[in-house]
């Protein structure tokens, strides 16, 4: 995983002023964790969507510099303007490299599935994050699927089917569906025609800090 570095200042700009921080280019932010008291901090708007594209929704470490103090962190929380979409407001967590962190990684898919290859069969999407819970240095950008595992009409992949490296352990819940394939529409439908003997219901369900007054 590549080391991301971030330069950030203290920041003294609070309340209604912290617009005038974002004319100048700066976002307003917050360092926060088990051993540091909350640290009010501004970055520099181009490098932290630098960072932001890279990091790829948090689940990738941070070196973040502020003032002459090195802190390994995790992006916890963007506030986002909810038009343009201007990122408005950080929350970063500061971690201990001998302390356990969770976090949610995305779900890749590789490869294809047979069954939908040959038209038999259409491929449907469960969970596209889970969350997993590791040291810092065994930390995961995300975790890979091969599709090919699906090879017959009733196969599915769970989270309990994820295979991780070592040092990793997933926390969501293990029967939550990541990938099935079904029957295709028109099948579907005309099972569907059929009398059943038994109807049935399938009934799915699932299962901070405060922010800063100014932003």
């Amino acid at each position: 995983m590549a080391e991301l570095v971030l330069n950030a200042r203290l920041r003294t700009v609070t309340g209604k002023q912290v617009k005038t921080l974002r004319r100048q280019g700066w976002i307003p932010a917050v360092l926060y964790g088990r051993h540091i008291q909350p640290m009010p901090i501004q970055v520099e708007g181009k490098e932290l969507q630098r960072v932001l594209a890279q990091a790829r929704g948090g689940a990738h470490l941070i070196t973040l510099h502020v003032d002459g103090e090195t802190h390994l962190a995790l992006i916890r929380e963007v506030q986002r303007e909810p038009i343009h979409r201007e990122v408005l407001h950080v929350d970063f967590q500061a971690v201990e490299m001998t302390e356990k962190i969770r976090v949610e990684v995305p779900v890749v898919f590789v490869g294809a599935s047979p069954v939908v290859e040959r038209g038999e069969g259409i491929l449907v999407h469960g969970l596209t994050h889970v969350e997993i819970e590791c040291l810092p240095k065994d930390l995961i950008e995300a975790i890979t699927v091969d599709l090919s595992r699906l090879d017959r009409g009733d196969a599915a992949i769970y989270v309990r089917d994820l295979q991780v490296p070592p040092g990793i352990t997933v926390v969501s819940d293990p029967n939550e569906l990541i990938a099935l394939v079904t029957a295709p529409a028109a099948e579907a439908l005309e099972e569907a025609a059929l009398p059943a003997e038994t109807p049935e219901v399938e009934v799915i369900g699932r299962g901070k800090k405060e922010e800063e007054e100014e932003e």
